[in-house]
């Protein structure tokens, strides 16, 4: 029924806009357990499967081609490693652990469960990976340098799997508040590093006061998105070219030319936030915005076809995230950090920007920036960390 460019875009950009502001309007309780992210993705792919939406338009192809890499630049400028370890420490390095996890956890999980899967849901395990170690814009990142969205309905059941596997994860981050003395007992943590990171993340939150953006902001932000995105466009043929010829065949499917460009316009975007740049503001807002916009041109390209395999990819990614929580309890116990780090340091990477500064919140109210600042951290390994978990189930494949 809709045919235009422009009517395709007001539609995707409309269904991103409707379930945000339902979400503020009428406070619903839904959406604490089912996020605007799978409505976002679900409304356009059943309107696709209508006969509503196309199953092919140049709208599509210019948020594949130009609205991927310029939300991943955008995403990274204001990553801010030193401010995060400056006040976490220790807590860094067990977020790290459980990103470990996460990667060790996917090709384990996708094994026990392979048998009852299409081929190709290798590809869902590496796009959930991307938001479990990052966020929203790491799994549609990895899931465009994987070519994950040309009818395939793993994406779909990645999204199912992130929003379910989040309903029964965060009550459990914010209840082992109750286990604070127990917790800190058994690691051994002090009471003179939690009053470190409390006076740590004042002094942080003093020195990191924002401006309201200004126009010229915009034109800074938009520069850098589109050069970035250029540049990678350029490289990316030519580091795929010397693939060929260094890497063994097993690489080839998952480091393919999308996937380099996506490595490229990260790797560029961190370099991007040690500059200036990193000051600007709104640049994390206008990310996020295009990021969702894209997820929406994801779910218009995908099938209902698939979605009975939900239950096994649902298993799978159950024992995933139990190997990531082990993993996480390791770090804390090594480390002797305390119960609260550690809550936050799984919320950043399960839930990424939207989950921990709620846990944050419930934890220590004080530690709510830096956590915004480890999902950020998030944000900056997810691309190339989820890319490593995804060529371990393509192996387990």
């Amino acid at each position: 029924m809709i045919s235009s460019p422009a009517g395709v875009m007001a539609v995707l950009v409309g269904t991103v806009a409707f379930y945000f502001w339902l979400e503020r309007f009428t406070g619903w309780r839904v959406f604490r357990y089912l996020v605007p992210l799978i409505w976002i993705y679900a409304t356009p792919m059943v309107l696709r499967n209508l006969g509503v939406l196309p199953a092919a338009s140049p709208a599509y192809d210019i948020l594949g081609q130009y609205g991927l890499p310029m939300f991943i630049a955008l995403l990274l400028l204001s990553v801010d490693v030193g401010a995060a370890v400056r006040v976490m420490g220790r807590g860094i390095v067990v977020m790290l652990i459980g990103t470990a996890g996460i990667v060790v956890g996917a090709p384990i999980g996708y094994w026990v469960v392979k048998g009852h899967l299409a081929p190709d849901a290798w590809k869902g395990f590496g796009a959930l990976a991307g938001s479990w170690i990052g966020g929203t814009g790491n799994m549609a990142a990895v899931a465009g340098g994987l070519h994950l969205t040309e009818g395939s309905p793993m994406l779909g059941l990645a999204i199912l799997a992130d929003t379910v596997i989040y309903v029964g994860w965060l009550p459990l981050l914010l209840f082992s508040k109750g286990f604070a003395d127990r917790f800190n007992r058994w690691t051994g943590v002090s009471d003179e590093r939690l009053e470190r990171m409390e006076a740590a993340a004042e002094r942080e939150a003093e020195e990191t006061e924002r401006k309201p953006p200004e126009m010229v902001h915009f034109l800074y932000l938009a520069l850098a998105a589109i050069g970035v995105t250029w540049v990678a466009e350029m490289l990316a043929p030519a580091v795929h070219a010397v693939q060929l010829d260094l890497l063994p065949p097993s690489l080839r499917e998952v480091f393919s030319e999308s996937t380099w460009e996506v490595l490229l316009v990260t790797t560029m975007g961190i370099g991007l936030s040690f500059t200036p740049l990193k000051k600007l503001p709104s640049s994390h807002n206008l990310a996020m915005a295009l990021a969702y916009v894209f997820v929406a041109r994801m779910g218009a390209s995908a099938s209902l076809a698939g979605l009975s395999q939900a239950p096994w990819f649902l298993l799978g990614a159950t024992i995933w995230i139990l190997i990531h929580g082990a993993f996480c309890l390791f770090g804390a116990w090594l480390l002797k950090v305390d119960v609260h780090s550690a809550a936050i340091a799984s919320a950043a990477n399960v839930g990424g920007a939207a989950s921990a500064p709620v846990v944050a919140a419930y934890h220590r109210e004080s530690l709510v920036p830096v956590s915004i600042l480890m999902a950020l951290l998030g944000y900056a390994i997810g691309n190339y960390l989820a890319v490593v978990a995804a060529q371990l189930c393509a192996w387990v494949a």
